[in-house]
């Protein structure tokens, strides 16, 4: 399959993009393009869109002070990129949305594949009506699909904890939180097993980890020795948790717990790296 991959280099799109490779499909960066701009995309059988304009490190109020050319970028880019799929013979879209689009079910709420979104911020918002509008494209020779993932962690850069450790190390003590996260490559594979499925179509969850920070703390503590007091357990009972049903049907079956004891090792070093860099 040859494949375009809008965000390539981004923290989700890196994923994506290895694991298409690893897979054995073409893979298309789209280089030079940016949200706004009328792809080329004649010869692709399939767009995965990662590519999202936000401020650095920041998704909910990733808008700063100008909300209108975030939803000039990711809104409208997004639908422009989607039509242009579909008047180029792209037969599969599928989009990266996010957990984001369900912050205003209570909590505590189990979260099912099929609940309709309920956004309150921008970005939410901005997922929930991407998606809405890509779904009433599909047709039998354009299937679309969304994917809505927690918190995506794993070794590389851009780093998702890289804040949060960096300052642990320096003897910051962070205030409790407990997060749902899956790997990057278990998302990955889950945006593949939806592209290979005859049967693609609406929202898919994502996630996989239930993670205390105190978990993830005392493990970076134990490997560099690190005395900084650990922040108290948060309570996971507010939690919304993700239903993955959708993606486990397909035989989606996460390795989170395995993968976050083996990579933390590399995790460090990749912050490490990027510490001696930027001080160069």
């Amino acid at each position: 399959m040859r494949i375009a991959v809008t965000g390539a280099s981004g923290l989700v799109g890196r994923w994506l993009h290895r694991a298409a490779l690893g897979a054995g499909h073409e893979v298309l960066t789209l280089p030079g393009w940016r949200l706004g701009d009328l792809p080329g995309l004649s010869g692709c059988d399939a767009l995965i869109h990662a590519a999202f304009h936000h401020l650095p490190g920041r998704y909910r109020g990733g808008e700063g002070d100008d909300p209108q050319g975030f939803l000039r970028a990711n809104l409208d880019g997004s639908l422009m990129l989607f039509r242009a799929a579909r008047d180029q013979g792209v037969g599969r879209v599928l989009f990266l949305s996010s957990r984001a689009v369900h912050d205003g079910h209570p909590e505590g709420m189990a979260l099912p594949d099929d609940l309709p979104p309920a956004p309150t911020s921008l970005y939410g918002e901005v997922k929930a009506r991407a998606e809405a509008a890509l779904f009433k494209m599909a047709d039998a020779a354009f299937l679309t699909a969304s994917l809505r993932p927690t918190g995506v962690y794993g070794p590389g850069t851009p780093q998702k904890w890289a804040g949060l450790i960096a300052d642990f190390l320096q003897g910051q003590t962070p205030t409790p939180r407990v997060a749902t996260e899956v790997h990057g490559a278990d998302l990955a594979n889950a945006a593949l097993m939806v592209l290979a499925d005859p049967a693609m179509a609406g929202s898919y969850n994502v996630s996989d980890l239930v993670l205390d920070r105190q978990d993830l703390l005392a493990e970076v503590a134990r490997l560099t020795g690190c005395g900084t007091v650990l922040p108290g357990r948060a309570d996971a009972s507010v939690l919304r948790l993700p239903l993955c049903s959708r993606l486990e049907a397909l035989g989606w079956r996460p390795g989170g717990r395995a993968f976050l004891r083996r990579e933390m090792p590399a995790i460090l070093r990749d912050l490490q790296g990027d510490s001696a860099a930027s001080r160069g």
